[in-house]
């Protein structure tokens, strides 16, 4: 999964479109997300990697690293090889089928904080009455949290309630799992 400026055929920065092209030209499938359509995941996936630029690219899960990384593995090598990458089957777009992409992109999102709420609005601007209620919760017991709006984004709203076996919002994540 390559978390980036723009999409593999339209990358709005130079580092987007040489890691492309790098991953392309080893014949690594791949997904993506442009983060430049959704701040809450460009600034919380830099806290949950650890990583403070991207591109980021992801195998298997894991943060394997920015086009640095990825140059320095080209140099040493067999790319694909060295990622060591899991099966996928042949209903590939862009290296994976978009049911695959989604799923990756909700585990990093459930994860990008320690406790994570999905929610109707934002905490400072609740859009139903369940959010305002978990939010109030949350900082009466003085929890840190981070938050996503469901509402902005509906491959997330409806993914997120296939993924997590859970009908209704908001859902809250501790440390990738739901909690309820």
């Amino acid at each position: 999964m390559l978390f980036m400026k723009g999409s593999p055929d339209t990358p709005r920065c130079g580092f987007s479109r040489q890691i492309v092209e790098l991953l392309r030209e080893a014949s690594v499938p791949f997904s993506h997300f442009d983060i430049l359509t959704d701040e809450e995941v460009r600034q919380g996936l830099k806290k949950f990697s650890d990583w403070p630029t991207y591109p980021q690219f992801y195998a298997n899960g894991e943060l394997v690293g920015g086009l640095d990384i990825l140059k320095e593995m080209v140099a040493e090598g067999d790319l694909k090889g060295q990622l060591d990458l899991k099966p996928i089957d042949d209903n590939i777009i862009d290296g994976q089928d978009e049911e695959t992409a989604l799923n990756e992109r909700l585990k990093a999102l459930t994860s990008q904080s320690k406790c994570m709420l999905f929610m109707k609005g934002s905490p400072d601007n609740e859009r139903c009455g369940f959010s305002r209620t978990i939010v109030a919760l949350l900082r009466e017991h003085s929890v840190e949290f981070d938050s996503f709006d469901i509402l902005t984004d509906n491959d997330v709203r409806q993914g997120l309630k296939k993924f997590s076996d859970w009908p209704t919002y908001p859902q809250l994540y501790v440390d990738g799992e739901l909690a309820g």
